[in-house]
């Protein structure tokens, strides 16, 4: 949970502002890198992603760690079950940036394809509505560009964009399998291809489950979130 946690905040958080600058800058080659970048990123196998970038990071240059979630100089009682807050918690030094660096290249592995989605989708919605009469009402009346795209454009762009975001959760549990298997990352993914090896059932029966509640509370929250963002649907609500 931890790990897609993190991956989908840095697809979010990096989609977003690519994908809406790519929009505000159409045909320029930002815009075309952009696209191609996502064409790539949604086009590349997890698996042969994360080995590349194990050989580069870890093997060539030697900035990160290979596998697990955080150095073996380094054991604390989980409080959380997240390897970030539990290192802070445990008051070692050292313990949050081993816990942060491992973190690293599987964040980057598994958030590579929501990211891609998230950014080509901002970017085709930022360009729909920029092409609204009300953007060029809002232009003509002589307000900044930066309230005309954040508070006008990007607010009505995001509707969209959110039931994008909550696709994705889905993407992330299956892309979660492989990830964690490169990486010996234990979550989920790994402790469910453990259990189709041993050929427990029930654990697998279980993760299934857990997943799919997972995925339940997401589309839950993203309903919620269409009606603080368009007042339209609170209001027919």
């Amino acid at each position: 949970v931890e790990l897609s946690l993190c991956a989908i905040l840095f697809a979010v958080f990096v989609g977003l502002p690519v994908g809406m600058i790519a929009a505000v800058r159409r045909g320029t080659p930002f815009d075309h890198t952009v696209m191609a970048g996502a064409l790539t990123g949604y086009s590349m196998p997890i698996f042969w992603w994360g080995l590349l970038l194990i050989i580069f990071f870890s093997g060539i240059l030697g900035w990160t760690p290979v596998s697990g979630r955080i150095s073996l100089m380094y054991y604390f009682e989980p409080v959380t079950g997240f390897m970030l807050i539990d290192s802070l918690l445990s008051g070692q030094e050292g313990a949050f940036q081993s816990a942060f660096m491992h973190l690293i290249l599987p964040t980057i592995v598994l958030g590579t394809i929501p990211l891609a989605v998230i950014a080509r989708q901002t970017r085709s919605a930022m360009l729909e509505v920029l092409s609204e009469d009300y953007i060029r009402t809002a232009r003509a009346k002589g307000l900044k560009p930066s309230r005309v795209i954040g508070l006008h454009a990007l607010r009505n762009a995001m509707i969209p964009v959110i039931t994008v975001i909550g696709l994705q959760v889905g993407v992330l549990f299956a892309g979660a399998i492989l990830t964690e298997t490169i990486f010996s990352w234990p979550g989920i993914g790994k402790w469910m291809v453990d259990s189709i090896f041993r050929r427990d059932y029930t654990s697998v029966q279980g993760g299934l489950l857990l997943i799919a509640v997972i995925i339940m509370v997401v589309n839950l929250i993203v309903d919620l979130l269409y009606g603080l963002i368009n007042p339209r649907i609170r209001h027919t609500e």
